[in-house]
């Protein structure tokens, strides 16, 4: 069924007011014309003794005194030749930014201030919208004067009769066209511009002037041709020497008149002009669209019932002719009351704009701009809304009426002179007073009370707390020592003989400094790559990681690069090494010769588990929360002979594995008592093996004994280090190895020179050979202060109390409630 919406287009041109009232089938997808009038002027609007306002004001009286459009919507057509019309193509654009760049275009195009015309726009179809971005579009502008919109819409005014939609008559023309016969071209989805549909040359003749419209569907290209239907008069009447009204008529009947062919062939140089302004227009437009493909051509307006018009400019055109006869109307129009009417079927031409113009009322229309001004539109909306907006006022004032009678009904019940009993409201208001102002002064009392106990208990937080926060720092240092390992049988500070206990069976951890940074949040230092290693390191203490056969950091299996055998592991200790150390050559036979490590290779931690950290069965780890201090510390150590307790194995074994189980004895008062703590009530936690190096299995240690061999016989023979108390080697004149002072061997017992094998006396060598491995920890201190450690543990120690105080409690309940409980307290 049609809806009962409907829409007239009216077109009033320069010969006769076009009317047409249509409502739209959305079931059958058809237009159902109900209503149509063709009103013709006593005069051609162009003539020189014409009254253009007053003809106009006639037709438009006598349309309305014939059809009621009230409850209806009106849209207008405005002569082509009064408005403009742009395309531009905008570069990739989002579509947000859309109307910015169109006001833009806007501007450059039009040329008069955008303040003196009215304009719109609107996106042609077949444009690709990719993530918000529109490529390949083209847009188009319309824009006219608003004087001559004012001008146009004039008579409407004076008639009260509401225009709703304002439209240019080419572009009435393209909706008529799009609609009823390339319905086709218009499902595809996006234009191809390289292969376009055929289009289509449209010819409007009116009047005085005629509209030229070439399109495709997605495209629309027009033209205004400043010849007519008039010309044809003229050219009879300056042909046959006719008056204007003789020449209109015999136009109108030519196949009436005695001579027609003579008519015709009078016409013939307006027929020529006619066909050289549309060959320029169609190669012109060519030449703007190289690969567009004419499909044909049509031609709409009364003028073209001329005989032999159409075909002639078919012909020389070489297009064939697309005839709108009363099939094509029908096909997508229904509404046998006005198709089957004689002025209909007579002016049928005639109707295209008006139909273009109902399509767009409709909202059935492919363009939909409007040159309707916006002030306009407006003004209507406001009177529309106002009587609304007068009842929601009165709607307010009802209810505001009676919300002040019940108001007012229930204030006077507590008016101060209203007595209830012996006492009236205003004496029992001021007694209320009198009471709460004794509550105020009462609870003023009690916060300036409270106040002062909370700065006292802070004063004494504090003044207990300094004492604690000296010692921070003390039993930080104290819990880090406690938890660096000792070699067994060594006391603490002890440096034995490398012939003794030779330095890779040292189990010592040489720690090169300590940094600390403070956070006001851990979780800013508990990133993705922290916890993946604290898992990996509480994985390793758990014992759900497979354990790695390859060198700490190395990420190749032990014995070196491509499977070949380590001469350190091996035992080879003469091998030559890989340039780790430099010597200087110019006081290589010196004692004192500087021996300059090479700087280990580092690199960042990388997960070695073969499998994936969260299918470990691991617990969740949320990481600390909260201020605290990062503790960093940088170390080495030389215990890399026996390959599953070296490099950072030896370190989590003993250093890490103490700083989460360790327990350590810290003095609680000035009498010497001492509490055990763990390293959890101190406030260290995840601590982590932060940074691995390679083990430089070819590292080598200086000998603080070494003494060079002599190259005189006898001792001390000229040479002044072989000086009685003189400490030898790098042992004595720098400290040795740990620092440790040793006293160098006397000088006749060192070998000769030509004792030794290759130069190097077994027993006096220069250096020591001792893998060495170097890595970074980090963990994480909050401080505890002293007296909160002893409270937690104090409130620990009662919390069992408190549970069965709670359950004796409970107990209780049960026996009141005569319920039995299931088990007595201490059962």
């Amino acid at each position: 069924m049609p809806s009962t919406k409907g829409v007239w287009g009216i077109d009033i041109g320069q010969c006769a007011l076009k009317a047409l009232r249509c409502e739209y089938d959305a079931t059958e997808q058809k237009l159902v014309a109900t209503a149509f009038d063709y009103i013709e002027h006593p005069k051609i609007l162009s003539q020189p003794d014409a009254k253009p306002k007053e003809l106009i004001r006639e037709a438009l009286t006598q349309f309305l005194s014939r059809n009621n459009v009230r409850g209806d919507e009106v849209a207008v057509a405005v002569p082509g030749q009064n408005g403009l019309a742009r395309f531009f193509q905008p570069p990739p654009v989002d579509l947000k930014r859309l109307p910015e760049i169109v006001r833009f275009e806007a501007r450059q195009q039009i040329p008069f201030p955008l303040n003196d015309v009215i304009w719109d726009y609107q996106l042609m179809g077949g444009a690709i919208e990719e993530e918000g971005f529109l490529m390949e579009a083209e847009i188009g502008l319309f824009a006219m004067k608003r004087d001559q919109v004012y001008e146009v819409l004039q008579p409407f005014l004076e008639a009260d009769v509401e225009v709703h939609h304002l439209q240019l008559a080419p572009l009435c023309t393209y909706n008529f066209i799009t609609f009823n016969l390339l319905t086709e071209e218009l499902k595809q989805e996006v234009y191809d511009a390289d292969s376009p549909p055929d289009s289509y040359v449209v010819l409007n003749l009116g009047t005085d002037t005629t509209d030229l419209v070439i399109t495709n569907g997605f495209r629309v290209w027009q033209r205004n041709v400043p010849l007519g239907g008039n010309h044809f008069t003229k050219q009879l009447t300056k042909e046959l020497k006719l008056t204007f009204a003789k020449a209109e008529h015999l136009k109108r009947n030519v196949r009436e008149a005695e001579d027609a062919k003579a008519v015709v062939q009078a016409m013939r140089p307006v027929f020529n002009d006619l066909l050289t302004e549309v060959q320029r227009s169609i190669g012109f437009f060519q030449n703007i669209d190289r690969r567009a493909q004419i499909g044909g051509i049509l031609m709409m307006g009364n003028a073209v019932k001329l005989p032999g018009l159409q075909q002639y400019l078919a012909k020389n055109l070489g297009y064939s002719l697309v005839e709108l006869d009363q099939t094509k109307w029908s096909a997508r129009m229904t509404g046998s009351s006005v198709l089957s009417s004689p002025q209909f079927k007579e002016n049928m031409p005639a109707f295209g704009l008006c139909y273009g113009l109902c399509l767009q009322g409709l909202g059935q229309a492919t363009l939909t701009t409007n040159l309707l001004p916006r002030e306009i539109a407006t003004q209507r909306l406001i009177r529309a809304k106002k009587p609304w907006v007068v009842a929601t006022a009165a709607s307010l004032m009802l209810a505001f009426a009676v919300n002040f009678f019940f108001e007012y009904n229930e204030w006077y019940k507590v008016h101060p002179g209203m007595q209830h009993g012996e006492l009236t409201w205003e004496q029992a208001m001021s007694e209320v007073s009198s009471v709460q102002s004794m509550s105020s002064q009462f609870d003023q009392e009690d916060r300036t009370r409270v106040q002062q106990l909370e700065e006292l208990v802070a004063l004494g937080n504090e003044l207990s707390g300094d004492s604690d926060r000296r010692l921070l720092w003390l039993e930080l240092l104290q819990a880090i020592n406690r938890a660096l390992p000792r070699t067994e049988g060594l006391e603490p500070g002890q440096v034995p003989d490398p012939s003794e206990l030779p330095i890779s069976q040292r189990k010592e951890l040489n720690i090169e400094y300590i940094e600390s940074q403070y956070f006001s949040d851990l979780a800013s230092w508990f990133t993705e790559p922290v916890r993946r290693r604290y898992l990996e390191e509480l994985a390793r203490w758990e014992g759900v990681a497979p354990a790695s056969d390859r060198e700490p950091g190395s990420g190749t299996p032990v014995g070196g690069p491509e499977g070949e055998a380590d001469p350190v592991a091996n035992g080879e200790t003469d091998a030559e090494p890989a340039n780790d150390f430099e010597v200087n050559q110019d006081s290589a036979d010196d004692i004192d010769a500087e021996v300059v490590p090479a700087e280990p290779e580092e690199q960042m931690f990388e997960a070695e588990l073969d499998i994936e950290i969260d299918e470990l069965g691991l617990p969740e780890v949320t990481g600390p929360e909260g201020p605290g201090w990062v503790i960093e510390l940088r170390g080495h150590h030389f215990y890399n002979e026996d390959p599953l307790n070296w490099g950072g194995t030896h370190v989590r074994d003993t250093f890490l594995k103490n700083l989460r189980e360790m327990t350590i004895e810290l003095p609680v008062g000035l009498d010497g008592q001492v509490e055990s703590f763990t390293m959890e009530e101190l406030g260290i936690g995840y601590a982590i093996l932060a940074l691995e190096t390679r083990i430089e299995h070819n590292h080598r240690v200086p000998n603080p004994y070494y003494e060079p061999p002599t190259r005189q016989t006898g001792p001390g023979a000229g040479d002044p280090r072989a000086m009685p108390g003189r400490t030898g080697g790098l042992g004595g004149a720098r400290g040795g190895l740990g620092g440790r002072t040793g006293t160098a061997k006397p000088a006749a017992e060192t070998p000769r020179a030509d004792t030794m094998e290759d130069g190097i006396d077994p027993d006096n060598p220069p250096f020591f050979l001792a893998p060495r491995y170097t890595f970074v920890v980090q963990f994480c201190w909050q401080e505890q202060l002293l007296t909160e450690r002893l409270r937690a543990r104090e409130q620990a120690l009662m919390q069992p109390v408190q549970d069965e105080m709670d359950d004796f409690d409970d107990f209780g309940d049960a026996a009141g409630t005569g319920e039995t409980p299931d088990t007595p307290p201490g059962a």
